[in-house]
């Protein structure tokens, strides 16, 4: 079925300027998304959400109670959630492969409410800016694209992507909003930031990295977060990586490099650290199992052997 928004059907349009003009409430809500301040998270009430990753959960969830996810300069954030059930799935899409992204997000908030339920699917994305290489825009269509393609209806309620999404600061675009947050108890969206991005960010980080697929890290049944298991192969390039100066880097290894967050090319540069320590990952997943976390008294994340 189609997208809706106000109850109408979304055309299908050639550009995100052609859809902030037929819809302008589309435009004018993504304005005032934009200018509220960030807001910052307690790690303790936290999911994070690493690229090419999506969890899901419920309102009833006691180890979870914000989803969220940043350093989204061309990717996308995706939030979906069953209005009904409550469930609610964040997604940090980078275009690696959209048409079969999509659909395992629809189905971990649908696969997870009850279809007798009254209620419905609303959608909510955030992400991109005018980048030199159009890099956002492709992604932004490609995403509305898939979301038209799935058989439930859809309701896009925030939409603030790439022309809106833009700001300029010395003649170079950035995106106005980086990161999100989702409270699954009370379905608030809001611009956030984060000074925690765990458990395991680094093993997380190198599985994206190395060329992992879109995964899904959370249990909400057990609420165990679950990582792995994953394979990479040396590289010898890596090292060379790690002999680069900062500018190197950022062209290489950036689809934006100006518009990168102060901490880019720290993450970088431990993310290829922890590949070059852990040249396999035989050591990582002992008996070809995953890592788990659980949400201990305190409120960290600790390593739990459950399986």
């Amino acid at each position: 079925m189609p997208l809706f928004t106000q109850n109408k059907r979304i055309e299908r349009v050639n550009s995100t300027a052609e859809l902030f003009s037929k819809y302008p409430h589309l435009k004018e809500h993504a304005k005032q998304f934009t200018s509220r301040s960030p807001e910052p998270v307690d790690p303790k009430e936290l999911l994070y959400i690493q690229q090419r990753e999506f969890a899901a959960t419920t309102p009833a969830d006691n180890s979870v109670s914000i989803l969220g996810s940043d350093d989204a300069t061309t990717c996308h954030l995706v939030v979906l959630r069953h209005t009904g059930s409550g469930v609610t799935c964040l997604a940090h899409c980078d275009g690696s492969s959209t048409s079969t992204e999509i659909p395992l997000i629809v189905n971990a908030v649908t696969s997870r409410s009850n279809p007798a339920k009254d209620g419905r699917l609303e959608l909510h994305l955030v992400g991109g800016f005018q980048d030199d290489g159009k890099t956002s825009h492709s992604l932004s269509l490609s995403i509305l694209s898939a979301f038209h393609k799935q058989k439930e209806d859809i309701h896009l309620e925030t939409c603030c992507i790439t022309d809106v999404n833009d700001a300029v600061k010395e003649g170079i675009h950035r995106p106005l909003v980086y990161g999100i947050g989702v409270n699954v108890k009370s379905a608030h969206v809001f611009p956030a930031t984060f000074n925690y991005r765990g458990p395991a960010e680094e093993l997380r980080s190198a599985r994206t990295f190395s060329g992992g697929q879109m995964v899904e890290v959370y249990d909400a049944s057990r609420e165990l977060v679950k990582i792995g298991p994953c394979r990479w192969t040396p590289n010898n390039d890596m090292s060379f990586w790690m002999s680069q100066d900062d500018e190197t880097i950022l062209q290489y290894l950036s689809t934006s490099p100006y518009a990168e967050p102060p901490h880019f090319i720290q993450h970088i540069k431990s993310t290829i650290r922890f590949l070059l320590d852990h040249p396999t990952t035989d050591g990582l997943f002992p008996g070809g199992q995953p890592q788990f976390y659980r949400r201990s008294e305190d409120g960290e994340w600790r390593r739990n052997s459950q399986q």
